[in-house]
């Protein structure tokens, strides 16, 4: 198989059966490419900010990246902990195009308007969003303009929920464009 042309997913701490089960076949079902859920990894050392509470996302998105050297695949990290970056609050994910690999929070999209965690298919259809549109970057797309696909930037949960995960005809031709190396 040609590099890139499967999907990694690389856990931090716990992710739970039902996240692993649902990445795995939405993943698969979008982008036709074998999925395989990878070992669970630590955290590196320093990439928890304890002013912040948070994790770095560029240090899990750096130790998410050492297994790609390892397997050739499109990565993707997986935590259920904050992350932010630099000059941020917070980011649902981060991604590297160069290495292809990529890393998504679960952390904030729980949330609902009460305060309470929202209906877990809700949360499932947040995290394969915010976890296509990371893969997505991996592949060299950039934020689109169009508000309804899901290349478009999200700053909040409303944006994500909004936008949903799939392509507008534009960027679905782009990767499949990319991906056709595949088949």
């Amino acid at each position: 198989m040609e590099k890139g042309c499967a999907i990694l997913v690389v856990p931090f701490f716990e992710i739970g059966p039902a996240v692993s089960s649902a990445l795995k076949e939405g993943l698969e079902r979008i982008f036709s490419l074998g999925v395989t859920m990878g070992r669970r990894n630590a955290p590196p050392p320093g990439a928890y900010d304890s002013s912040r509470e948070q994790f770095r996302a560029l240090a899990l998105l750096k130790s998410a990246c050492e297994e790609r050297f390892d397997t050739g695949q499109i990565v993707l990290g997986v935590t259920d902990r904050d992350m932010y970056e630099s000059r941020l609050n917070f980011v649902f994910g981060l991604a590297s195009a160069a290495m292809g690999c990529a890393v998504v929070s679960t952390a904030r999209l729980r949330y609902s308007p009460y305060g309470v965690d929202g209906d877990r298919s809700l949360f499932l259809r947040r995290l394969l969003t915010e976890a296509v549109h990371e893969i997505g970057h991996t592949l060299g797309l950039e934020h689109c303009p169009d508000p309804l696909c899901v290349m478009h930037f999200s700053n909040t949960l409303a944006d994500t929920d909004r936008k949903g995960y799939d392509f507008c005809a534009r960027c679905r031709r782009e990767v499949e464009s990319i991906l056709s190396r595949c088949r």
